[in-house]
């Protein structure tokens, strides 16, 4: 896929995401929509989906894929990385990350977006596997991010996070 249908594919992605997320759901839901959404247009996303803040652990949340780990380690690997900084984290190599968390050997490139409540606060974060070395790039930050965007209103709450 070239970098400009990439793009292309993202931003028909997000416009699709505002109709989608627009209708009643609580933010759960909402969250299963964009995993389901994004796991099935991308043939190189090979686990998708949240992992969010419950009571200071970071526990999965909806996802496709493989088997999870149910809960990562504090303070541990690329999603507690992009939690700390609350910066996207592009690991080109997994296997090269200090801390890396294998929940499935075959991953081998990883993207982590932080995920904020409407009031700013990062509750978890959306993390996207691929069996690729080195699948993620700045389009997919950026586009992962605007879509992400979207859970930011009353349906994604601060509270117990």
């Amino acid at each position: 896929m070239t970098p400009e249908n990439k793009a292309a594919r993202y931003d028909r992605i997000y416009e699709q995401m505002k109709g989608l997320l627009e209708k009643p759901g609580n933010g759960l839901s909402k969250m299963a929509t964009i995993v389901a959404v994004l796991h099935n247009k991308f043939d190189y996303f090979f686990w998708t989906g949240f992992y969010l803040l419950d009571q200071g652990e970071l526990v999965v949340g909806p996802y496709q894929g493989p088997v999870a780990c149910q809960q990562l380690a504090r303070n541990t690997g690329a999603c507690w990385t992009g939690i700390n900084s609350g910066e996207i984290i592009i690991v080109e190599n997994v296997h090269e990350f200090p801390g890396h968390i294998a929940c499935n050997s075959r991953s081998n490139s990883e993207i982590v977006v932080p995920l904020r409540c409407a009031e700013g606060q990062i509750i978890g974060v959306l993390d996207v596997d691929s069996t690729k070395l080195a699948a993620f790039d700045a389009i997919d930050s950026r586009g992962l991010e605007k879509i992400l965007s979207l859970m930011q209103h009353e349906s994604v709450s601060c509270r117990n996070h």
